[in-house]
């Protein structure tokens, strides 16, 4: 999604993904963007060539990291005074009867629901930049969900365990008790802050 982004504002992107399924994927997606190429990598292996990119960027991605094998890949690939952008959204777990519901639902079935969440990535994102300084932008966002909607987005979290998990059958019951008991017009919502970090990783910008 982030990608076409990039692709419709006019940019030629390497679109770096390990995963194989997910990079023909989305090459079949995008295959009408001529200036999007696809590359077998990761973000600590991108297999880019040394200064080559004017800015590199993840979204949604950064809590996969190794981060201190991903500076330095980022360092390598980005031409002098080249830019880091690294995007993710955080879901607010407090600020409705819905959401701290939700909340407690992933700490009960989740399967690594602690180890990947994106607040992990937020308290330390500053170290990642240094001695480089990032500067931090946040934008609130709202989702709203029918059942089915909110189902998909349970389901589409790596630590929601699947179909043939002991796990999932309580899970998806509980779910469908809080929708019940919190939907409004048919939809809950989803709240969210959308954090964005960027900035140069190399202190020398000659």
């Amino acid at each position: 999604m982030f990608t076409r982004l990039l692709l419709e504002n006019g940019n030629s992107v390497y679109a770096v993904e390990p995963n194989a399924e997910m990079r023909e994927m989305g090459a079949q997606l995008l295959a009408g963007y001529s200036k999007l190429l696809s590359v077998a990598g990761t973000a600590e292996k991108t297999t880019l060539d040394s200064a080559s990119v004017d800015l590199v960027t993840a979204a949604q991605a950064a809590h996969w990291f190794d981060l201190r094998r991903t500076r330095a890949e980022f360092t390598r690939i980005l031409k002098p005074g080249g830019w880091c952008v690294l995007i993710w959204n955080e879901r607010l777990i407090d600020t409705t009867p819905f959401l701290r519901d939700y909340e407690q639902l992933l700490l009960t079935y989740g399967t690594d629901y602690k180890e990947v969440r994106h607040e992990r990535t937020t308290a330390i994102i500053h170290e990642f930049f240094e001695p480089a300084r990032c500067q931090e932008r946040v934008f609130s966002v709202c989702q709203q969900f029918d059942y089915e909607g909110t189902a998909g987005r349970l389901l589409s979290s790596s630590y929601a365990p699947l179909a043939g998990h002991p796990s999932y059958e309580p899970m998806m019951r509980e779910l469908e008790r809080i929708f019940g008991a919190h939907a409004e017009d048919g939809v809950v919502e989803f709240e969210y802050k959308t954090r964005v970090y960027y900035g140069r990783l190399s202190t020398d910008n000659s």
